[in-house]
């Protein structure tokens, strides 16, 4: 980018390069000159937006917590509509597939990030806390509308359905799992609480 030149929203534009370098080359790649390279701007831009690069990371990972907030909210208005191993069939999908898989691999991967999310707040891997929370809290609505049993243990459903879907998602290299594969996944793990 020639010196000079305005770039807009430049928070946004290096968390956009970040995930590409993320998905494209794993957490080893992701590096300030990487993500600098591929948003198109000096190295010096990021710094002087972020204390450090793990102050950067820090923040890609709260602004995609934020991503997945959103998500709970639109999952939160789809209790009681279409079945409930629908809605959590298209959730998990919906999460997985984007960047979360690849964010939590950079979470697992550097100390310094997790040391910095913890002090932040946040606990465990925070992509998969967060998306824990967010189905938690879809199948509490669903119970409340008796299309889950009353006595199912959510919490306990919520954590086997994020691993289960990370399992899924993990590791493919781009490829996602068929929606068939992910729904025979969650109509498993939900069929003694679905009514």
């Amino acid at each position: 980018m020639p010196t000079g030149t305005a770039i807009r929203d430049v928070p946004r534009q290096l968390f956009d390069a970040a995930e590409r370098v993320l998905l494209q080359g794993g957490p080893n790649a992701l590096t300030s000159r990487a993500v600098t390279t591929e948003a198109g701007c000096a190295k010096g831009v990021l710094h002087r937006h972020f204390a450090d690069f793990d102050a950067f990371l820090a923040e890609l990972v709260m602004d995609r917590l934020g991503q997945i907030r959103n998500q709970a909210r639109a999952l939160q208005n789809a209790a009681g509509t279409n079945t409930v191993a629908d809605n959590l069939t298209k959730a998990l999908t919906d999460l997985f597939g984007s960047v979360a898989v690849a964010i939590v691999s950079l979470v697992t991967a550097r100390d310094e990030l997790r040391n910095r999310l913890h002090q932040a707040g946040s606990s465990g891997v925070p992509v998969l806390t967060e998306a824990t929370a967010m189905i938690a809290s879809y199948l509490t609505a669903e119970r409340e509308q008796g299309r889950i049993a009353p006595d199912a243990d959510v919490d306990t459903l919520a954590l086997t359905l994020i691993g289960a879907g990370h399992l899924l998602f993990a590791g493919r290299q781009g490829v996602a799992p068929k929606t068939g594969e992910v729904h025979k996944v969650v109509t498993s793990v939900i069929a003694d609480a679905a009514r």
